[in-house]
């Protein structure tokens, strides 16, 4: 016997939901095979259901259409704290300036290899300790470096956490619609069931062919197990053997 499926996914719950508001409009309450009470519940709980759905998918749309600037953003970004870094390090090399000048950006002495950009926190940190190491290194008597400036740096590391804080802010507004969505589907979950409970008890003086016909009208869902559905195109092919 094939067997009930709730939905399972939000616009399937939707268009369950539907179903029964979309035959609550067009049957007479004494003819409908669920209650009013069911009706009402459903006539209550749909818009909200709705529209926090829709206020999810405007939300990861938003994120999703951010994140191709942002990502941009952020690979600039790592791009010119490694190259000031670089520049520090050929410096050094180049006998311009002592070893030790690279302690101002928070590295050890001697150090040639430039710290971990992959991670927005590593561009968070140590964006703010060689802009800041290189102002103290300049107000100490050193000269500027060019090609990049930190300036040039500085602009492309504000640039980058701004649009970090936008990011996670678009973030945030995500995780709280998908958090009151999640809250909601359970409601919906359980209105669709007791209103399919109601329609398939309505509906227990009929075979079960007939009853899952009627059901069916009201958006009941029914399957068949694999086997049994191997099963039914046995028969069906051994019909059309029979008859050909």
């Amino acid at each position: 016997m094939p067997y009930r499926r709730l939905p399972n996914t939000d616009v399937a719950r939707l268009r369950a939901i539907e179903a029964g508001l979309e035959l609550g409009k067009r049957i007479a309450l004494k003819k409908l095979a669920f209650s009013q009470q069911t009706l009402e519940n459903l006539q209550t709980f749909y818009p909200h259901f709705l529209g926090a759905i829709r206020q999810l998918n405007v939300s990861k749309q938003n994120q999703f259409d951010r994140s191709k600037d942002y990502g941009e953003i952020f690979r600039k970004s790592k791009l010119y704290l490694s190259h000031f870094l670089q520049v520090v390090n050929f410096a050094i090399l180049r006998g311009e300036m002592k070893p030790e000048v690279i302690e101002f950006y928070g590295l050890k002495a001697n150090s040639k290899a430039t710290p971990p950009l992959n991670l927005e926190a590593n561009v968070m940190t140590w964006g703010e300790r060689i802009i800041e190491g290189e102002q103290k290194r300049v107000l100490k008597g050193g000269s500027p470096i060019y090609s990049p400036s930190i300036a040039l740096v500085k602009v492309h590391y504000e640039e980058f956490v701004e649009a970090y804080r936008h990011q996670k802010m678009l973030q945030n507004i995500t995780n709280r619609a998908s958090m009151k969505v999640a809250e909601l589907r359970e409601q919906a979950d359980q209105l669709i069931q007791e209103m399919w409970n109601e329609v398939e008890n309505s509906l227990v003086h009929l075979s079960d062919d007939e009853k899952r016909e009627k059901a069916s009208e009201y958006g009941i869902v029914y399957v068949y197990r694999a086997s049994e559905q191997k099963k039914i195109e046995v028969e069906s092919l051994q019909q059309s053997i029979v008859f050909s």
